[in-house]
C-alpha cells in the first residue's frame, strides 16, 4: 500500500484524467494510504493480543490479501479508466465489483475476528485496553457504513429497471456523485455524503489509541494524568464522544446535508455532544485521592504504621 500510495501521487501528477467529478488517481491514492494506517494500527493491535494468536495471524493475512485485491482492481478500473464503485455497465464492471464487494466483507469479517481476540485479551492498563477496543469496535462500525453506500439511490430507483442500470449505488446522499466538493476529500459540499461517517468510524482505530498515548505523554507534567483513574475516565468521555460524532455525522449525511452546510438541528445536536463532552471530561479529571507517582499505574505505596517503623 505504501508503494501504491506513491504509484497513485505520481498518476495525479502525470495523469489529466478526471472521473466522476475527481482526478482519475485520487481514489487509489486515498484508498492506499488509508489502508497504510489502518494495517499499521492493526499490526500493533496484534502483539497485544496473548490468547488465539494463531487465529490472529490468519485474520491479519486474510485482511491484507483482502486488502490487496481490492487495490489491485481499483487501479485496474484506474487503467481502464472506468469506475470501480457501483459500476455495473458491462459484465466485466460488474464482475470486478461483485469481488470487490466480497473482499469489503472478508476484510471486514478478519477485523471482527481481531475484535473477538481483543476483547478476550487481559491487559493491565485499563484505559489501553478500553481505547484499543472501543477503537476496534467504532473501526467496524465505520465500515459498515459502508454497505449504505451500495444502496439503489431513489433517482436510480425512479430512472427505471435496475437490472440495466449502468451505475447502482452512490456516496452522496440527494444529489448525483460527481458534483461540487470539497478539496482533497472529494466529500460533496451540495448533499450528504456516507463516507464521511465511514472515514471518521474507520480511523477511530488510530485515534483512540493515540489519544491515549498523548494523556501518558503528557502524564509526567501534569500531575492529575498520573492517576490511572483519571486516564481511565477519560478515554471513556473520549470514546463516548467519538460514537456521539459517527452517529451524528452518519444522520446528517442520511439526510442529504452537506458537513460544510448544517442545519439548526445538526448544530444543535453538535453543541449538545460537545457540551456533554466538556462536561463529563471536567467530571473525569476530578481525583478523590492524592494522584500516585508512579506513571505506570501502579499504587502509591502504604503509609508504615508507627510499629512498622520502630521495628
Amino acid at each position: 500500500m505504501a508503494v501504491m500510495a506513491v504509484v497513485s501521487a505520481v498518476g495525479l501528477l502525470v495523469d489529466d484524467r478526471v472521473l466522476a467529478g475527481a482526478a482519475i488517481w485520487s481514489k487509489p491514492f486515498k484508498f492506499a494510504v488509508s489502508f497504510v494506517v489502518y494495517a499499521l494500527a492493526l499490526a500493533w493491535m496484534l502483539t497485544l493480543v496473548t490468547r488465539g494468536r494463531r487465529a490472529g495471524r490468519w485474520a491479519g493475512t486474510v485482511i491484507a490479501v483482502s486488502g490487496l485485491v481490492e487495490m489491485a482492481i481499483i487501479t485496474t478500473q484506474v487503467v481502464r479508466g472506468k469506475r470501480s464503485h457501483f459500476n455495473h455497465a458491462t459484465p466485466i464492471d460488474e464482475r470486478l465489483f461483485g469481488i470487490m464487494a466480497v473482499t469489503v466483507v472478508v476484510l471486514w469479517t478478519g477485523t471482527l475476528v481481531m475484535a473477538v481476540l481483543l476483547l478476550r485479551t487481559r491487559m493491565a492498563d485499563r484505559a489501553a485496553a478500553l481505547a484499543v477496543r472501543s477503537g476496534v469496535l467504532l473501526a467496524l462500525a465505520g465500515a459498515a457504513i459502508g454497505f449504505l453506500m451500495t444502496r439503489p439511490t431513489p433517482g436510480q430507483r425512479a430512472a427505471g429497471s435496475l437490472d440495466t442500470a449502468d451505475v447502482i449505488g452512490a456516496h452522496s446522499v440527494g444529489v448525483p456523485d460527481g458534483g461540487p466538493s470539497m478539496p482533497l476529500t472529494g466529500w460533496s459540499t451540495t448533499g450528504g455524503d456516507l463516507r464521511i461517517p465511514h472515514f471518521v468510524g474507520m480511523h477511530a482505530l488510530q485515534l483512540l489509541p493515540l489519544f491515549l498515548l498523548v494523556l501518558t505523554v503528557s502524564a509526567p507534567r501534569l500531575a492529575r494524568l498520573r492517576d490511572p483513574r483519571v486516564r481511565l475516565r477519560l478515554v471513556l468521555v473520549a470514546a463516548g464522544a467519538y460514537t456521539a460524532v459517527v452517529a451524528l455525522l452518519t444522520w446528517q449525511a442520511l439526510r442529504g446535508q452537506p458537513l460544510v452546510h448544517p442545519d439548526g438541528a445538526t448544530l444543535g445536536a453538535a453543541a449538545l455532544i460537545a457540551a456533554a463532552t466538556a462536561v463529563c471530561g471536567l467530571g473525569a479529571l476530578r481525583s478523590t485521592n492524592p494522584p500516585p507517582e508512579d506513571v505506570s499505574g501502579s499504587a502509591s505505596p502504604r503509609p508504615r504504621t508507627e510499629k512498622e517503623l520502630v521495628a
